[in-house]
C-alpha cells in the first residue's frame, strides 16, 4: 500500500477554507469558535457522489459516515466527545493488554490503566492524541501523527491513515513505520459501529466469515480459542443475531478472491453494509453489547484487527517493527 502524493490539478477543499479565513475575518473567528466548541478538535469531511464522511483532529478518527443522506456509520455529533471508541483508531494495539504489562525485549513495561474495571490497558495510545491533517481533497485526505515515547512505551512511530471515499464505499488505508531505535511491538484496531437505526438488535441478520471465535473470562481476556462448528457464535450463514450479545473476536477468516474478508450487518428495512478486510487483518471483533442494553444510535461494532487482545503478551499475530519498517493494511465499508 502506498499514501499517494496529492495531485496538483485537484482542487483542495482545505486551501480554498483557509483562503476565505485569511479574507474574511469573520469567516476565520467562526472556523476557530466551531473548533473550540468540538471536543474531538477539527472537522475535515470528504464526498463523492452520494457519500460523506468526517475525521476529526482528536484520534484521526471516524465520526460520520453516510451515504444519500442515511448514517451508514453509527457516529456521534460534533459537539459531543467521542464515547464507546466510536470511529476511534487503536495503535500501537487494538484491545487489550492484561494488567498494562508486558515484556519486550528482555525489558518489563508497565502502561497505564485505561479500563479501570477490569485493570487492562485498553485499546492503544493514539484515541485521544491530535492529529495532523497532511493532504486533503475532494474525496480523501490523509492525516498523520507521530507516537513518541511515553511511560511503558519506548518506541517512535510515525502514523499515516488515508480516508478515501469511492463508488463502492469507504476505503481505508493505515501505515505505521518505526523511526526510532530498537524493535517496536505493533498491532492495529479500527472500531466503527455499522448503524443499524432503529432496528431491535436481535432482528439485524449478521454475517461474519470467521471460522474460529475467541472465549474471554470477564476482564474481556482471552481464555481458549474454538471452533464456530456446531455453536451459537457461527454466523457464516447470514442470519438474526438473536439473544446473543457479542464482544467476539473472530479468525480463520473465509476470504473472497480478492483477498478480502467480508462482514455484513442487514437492518430490517434498511441496506446491508459490508465491512472488509485485506490479508493485513487476520482477525474480526464484533460487538453488540451497546445495542443490546438499548443505547440509542448505539449501532454494531466491526473491527478489523491484525491482533487479538493480549497480544503484546501471547504474541498472537503481533508485528515486530525494526528500525525503517513499515506495516501497511486496508480496510473499508460498502454500501449496499
Amino acid at each position: 500500500m502506498s499514501l499517494s502524493a496529492p495531485d496538483p490539478s485537484t482542487p483542495d477543499p482545505s486551501a480554498a477554507t483557509a483562503a476565505s479565513s485569511a479574507t474574511d475575518p469573520s469567516a476565520a473567528t467562526a472556523a476557530s469558535a466551531a473548533t473550540a466548541a468540538s471536543p474531538t478538535g477539527q472537522q475535515w469531511t470528504i464526498a463523492h457522489g452520494p457519500h460523506r464522511a468526517t475525521v476529526v483532529e482528536v484520534g484521526g478518527g471516524l465520526r460520520t459516515f453516510t451515504s444519500d443522506g442515511t448514517d451508514v456509520l453509527a457516529g456521534y455529533h460534533a459537539d459531543e466527545q467521542c464515547r464507546s471508541a466510536r470511529g476511534q483508531q487503536l495503535m500501537p494495539w487494538p484491545n487489550r493488554i492484561r494488567d498494562g504489562c508486558y515484556t519486550s525485549g528482555g525489558v518489563e513495561h508497565q502502561l497505564p490503566i485505561t479500563e479501570v474495571d477490569k485493570h487492562n490497558a485498553s485499546h492503544g495510545l493514539v484515541r485521544w492524541s491530535a492529529w495532523e491533517l497532511i493532504e486533503h481533497r475532494r474525496t480523501s485526505l490523509t492525516v498523520g501523527m507521530r507516537l513518541f515515547p511515553q511511560p511503558g512505551w519506548d518506541h517512535q512511530l510515525t502514523l499515516r491513515t488515508r480516508y478515501l471515499l469511492d463508488d463502492s464505499g469507504l476505503v481505508v488505508r493505515v501505515a505505521a513505520c518505526n523511526v526510532g531505535e530498537g524493535t517496536a511491538p505493533f498491532g492495529y484496531g479500527a472500531h466503527p459501529y455499522l448503524s443499524i437505526g432503529a432496528a431491535e438488535v436481535g432482528r439485524v441478520r449478521l454475517r461474519i466469515p470467521g471460522r474460529r471465535w475467541v472465549e474471554v473470562d470477564e476482564r474481556s481476556l482471552p481464555t481458549a480459542v474454538r471452533a464456530v462448528e456446531g455453536d451459537p457464535h457461527d454466523f457464516r450463514v447470514e442470519r438474526e443475531v438473536g439473544d446473543l450479545v457479542l464482544d467476539t473476536a473472530y479468525s480463520d477468516l473465509e476470504r473472497d478472491p480478492d483477498g478480502r474478508w467480508r462482514t455484513r450487518v442487514t437492518a430490517p428495512g434498511s441496506a446491508p453494509a459490508t465491512l472488509w478486510g485485506d490479508e493485513a487483518f487476520p482477525w474480526v471483533q464484533v460487538f453488540t453489547g451497546l445495542a443490546h442494553e438499548g443505547a440509542a444510535g448505539a449501532g454494531i461494532a466491526v473491527e478489523p484487527m491484525s491482533c487479538p487482545a493480549d497480544a503484546f503478551n501471547s504474541g498472537e499475530s503481533l508485528h515486530h517493527l525494526g528500525p525503517g519498517e513499515q506495516w501497511t493494511g486496508t480496510w473499508g465499508i460498502a454500501v449496499g
